[in-house]
Parts: C-alpha cells; structure tokens; sequence
C-alpha cells in the first residue's frame, strides 16, 4: 500500500493535520498566529545548516525553530513589542536561511520544495517521522491538556491553582517546533502557519467545548490534506497550496454559517 505514492502524501497530510489541529487551536485561542509564522520561517535557516553539517533535516529545522520560538519568549516584553519583534526575527531568520543556502557547493537543494513544500515526493522514512513526530505533538497537548487550557484562560487563575504559565508556553514552544519540522515537507515553511490555523478557525464556530474544537479541527484538516491533494491530481495544481485553498473553502463556509446563526438569533 505504502509504494503508492498519493497513499503517502494523504497519510503525510493526515499526520500533519493530527499534529497541527489540537496545536493551532491553542494558537489560535492565544492569538498565536504571528508567532507560529515566525517559528516556520526559521525552519529554512535550520534546513541549510543541517544541509552544512550533515545533519538530519528534522532535527536542523527543529533545533532552529525551538531556538526562534524560545528566543521570541524571552525577549517579549523587553521594549519591544509582540509584533514588532515576530516581524523582524522572522524575516531575518528566513532571509539568513535563503543567504545560507545559497553558499552551500556541492548540494543540490530544490529550494522551492522547503518553502511550500513536496507532499508527493514523501517516502517511507519521511512517513515515519511524520506520524512520530505528530504522535509526540499529540501525546504532549494531551499531557498538558488541562493545564494548558488553565494557563491559556487566565494566568492568574493558573498561578492559583498552582500552575506556572511560563512552563506551559514552553510546552506549546516545543510542540510547535516539532510540528514545524514535521510539516516542512508536507506544506512548507511559507503555508505551515496556515495549516496550524485555518483548520482550527474553521472548527470554532462548529465546537461548544475545546475539546470538540481540537477533534473538528483535526477531521478538517485531514479532509482538507485528502480533497487538496485529489484537487491537486486531477488540475494539476501544486499540492501543498491546494491543501490550504481546500482548508480556505471550509473556513469561508463555518465562517458564513456563524453569520447566519448570529443573524437568527438576533430579535426582531
């Protein structure tokens, strides 16, 4: 079954989404969404050094994407603003990344692949650490699950009840890192943020607990990475964006049936 390659890419998609939905929910309620971007830029200067040094992709793009997002947690509050700080270490980590590339001799690197990604290119190996890396993200959140939620409502409710927010920004940190690394070649860094946060977006307006939000997200996201990548086979479209084009679609539809829910209950 695993030597068809659309088998591949739709249980890489599907590992991605598993990864990605109960991750971008908290990045979403957290209004996040800057932060994750940052975090997946800095994915391409992890990728060129592990090109530099012989090292494994995953655990290039995972070191860097966890120095970024610790950096951006240490440094917040110091002068800068949130948004101010994200936009340069962003751009700075991508455009170092893009300059560290390019002095790489004698390494042939399809760089367009890492920016938004070659889903139809994912062998066994690359399967494997994908549903290992989703498998960590997933059993992390879970671990963490009602902790995180505390912290994410209120920080002084979480001080009360014994919980350090720090600890768990941390937590959320490094899964966001991992999902990162494991998304790059799904996605690529420039459409990882979206799939972080269409899907859970997409889920809100259908969820009463966050629990069901994390589920819906999850089934959005793996429908999304099955439709796209068809969608991508039969117009011969690039997969990675018609994933997000598919996540997109179901957003505008949850997000217009909200409105007509709003609308009706209004009192006239």
């Amino acid at each position: 079954m695993l030597d068809d390659f659309m088998t591949r890419a739709m249980l890489a998609g599907v590992g991605v989404a598993c990864a990605a939905a109960p991750l971008g929910s908290f990045v979403v309620w957290r209004r996040m969404a800057y932060f994750g971007d940052a975090t997946a830029h800095a994915a391409i200067l992890g990728v060129a050094l592990s090109l530099a040094l012989n090292l494994s992709i995953f655990a290039g793009a995972v070191a860097v994407a966890l120095i970024m997002a610790l950096t951006v947690t240490l440094l917040t509050g110091r002068g800068y603003a949130m948004d101010t700080l994200l936009g340069v270490l962003a751009h700075s980590a991508l455009a170092f990344g893009l300059v560290a590339v390019s002095f790489l001799s004698g390494v042939r690197i399809d760089l367009m692949a890492y920016l938004f990604g070659d889903i139809l290119a994912v062998s066994r190996g690359d399967l494997a650490v994908i549903w290992a890396g989703a498998a960590l993200v997933v059993g992390l959140i879970a671990w963490r699950w009602s902790a995180l939620l505390t912290a994410t409502l209120s920080e002084e409710l979480a001080y009360a009840d014994g919980i350090d927010p720090r600890r768990e920004q941390l937590v959320l940190t490094v899964a966001l890192a991992i999902t990162v690394a494991v998304a790059i070649k799904v996605v690529g860094v420039l459409l990882i943020a979206a799939m972080l946060i269409i899907p859970a977006a997409a889920a809100r307006p259908l969820s009463r607990t966050p629990e069901q939000m994390a589920l819906i997200a999850a089934l959005i996201g793996a429908a999304a990475a099955v439709v796209g990548l068809r969608a991508a086979y039969t117009f011969d479209t690039p997969a990675g964006p018609s994933i997000v084009c598919v996540a997109a679609v179901v957003f505008l539809a949850t997000s217009l049936l909200r409105t007509l829910q709003t609308r009706d209950r209004k009192p006239r």
